[in-house]
């Protein structure tokens, strides 16, 4: 199978028939075989039943259904783990990306070799203070921050090798940074590509402001875990070790300080009238329980972790 096409939607019932007429369309004139899978996730209106209408006039049509909203991120995992094309392209449902991209997508990842091309919405046509500025902002730096230089780390729209989505683990909100996780794994040949964008036709966006907080929260932990994830002890262990040392010496050094008076015949000098004894007691004790969190952390990730914290309802 050439493509399997994954879309997440959220009460997207206007725009999903429209939606798989122009993938229909496009992928039988280009010649290209094709599934498309719907992951319903939590919608409240009617967009299960016209999935499952679909399915029954167009075989190529899969769905699952969730039993709640659990973002974006676990539709995906659910997905990636059951399509079956050489290229897997992700897109969103509320008509925003354009179907007609496909073939080109699909070429870059054949015959230009690319593991992921992510589309790159150059021209938006969003709110400017509350999506725009914002999503500049955030894309500036995450591309500092991640070393991958893409302009739209948010774009829906996005072609992978089938590799690349069976070798990673997209969970919590990570969506946003599957090519970073990509590139952490090995996959490098990352690029984007200018893709049209329109305002959205029906319904309204299911994604607020409060997105980007999220996001940068993300990015610090995607930081983090690409460079101390698989070991944590390098940083726990390290600075938890540092911060005991500074704080033994220093109490050593107050010690001293007390017998070298006791032998000047000093007396009446309490080493717990000293803010040192204190500063020192808290660094002892902060690098023991760093270290020991390190440990912890070195015993977990031997542990099989696993991130399906989402329930099916259906899968069709």
């Amino acid at each position: 199978m050439n493509l399997s096409i994954v879309i997440p939607l959220l009460n997207e019932e206007e725009s999903l028939e429209e939606l798989f007429t122009r993938i229909d369309n496009v992928c039988t004139v280009s010649n290209l075989s094709y599934e498309v899978w719907f992951i319903d996730d939590g919608s409240t209106d009617l967009s299960w039943s016209i999935i499952e209408n679909l399915k029954v006039q167009h075989p190529q049509i899969h769905g699952i259904k969730f039993s709640k909203n659990y973002g974006k991120s676990q539709a995906l995992h659910a997905a990636f783990a059951r399509t079956n094309g050489d290229v897997i392209i992700t897109m969103d449902a509320d008509l925003q990306d354009f179907p007609e991209e496909i073939p080109e997508l699909y070429r870059m990842v054949i015959e230009d070799n690319y593991d992921i091309v992510s589309g790159w919405k150059k021209k938006r046509f969003d709110n400017v203070m509350t999506k725009n500025v914002p999503s500049k902002l955030f894309n500036a730096a995450a591309r500092k921050v991640s070393g991958v230089y893409l302009h739209d780390f948010n774009c829906g729209l996005k072609a992978y090798k089938k590799q690349v989505v069976k070798s990673i683990d997209v969970y919590g909100d990570m969506h946003r940074y599957i090519p970073v996780l990509a590139a952490n794994a090995g996959f490098r040949r990352i690029t984007e590509k200018e893709v049209p964008h329109q305002a959205r036709p029906y319904g309204t966006s299911k994604f607020g402001t409060e997105r980007f907080v999220r996001g940068f929260l993300d990015l610090v932990t995607l930081w983090f875990v690409s460079r101390f994830g698989g070991r944590p002890m390098h940083f726990f262990g390290a600075v938890g070790t540092l911060m005991f040392i500074v704080g033994f010496l220093s109490a050593f050094w107050l010690g001293v300080s007390k017998l070298i008076d006791v032998a000047r015949g000093i007396y009446g000098h309490l080493i717990t009238n000293n803010p040192w004894f204190f500063i020192a007691l808290t660094m002892m004790l902060m690098g023991t329980l760093l270290f020991i969190a390190g440990f912890l952390g070195e015993m977990i990730i031997r542990t099989n972790r696993e991130h399906k914290n989402y329930n099916i309802d259906e899968v069709i």
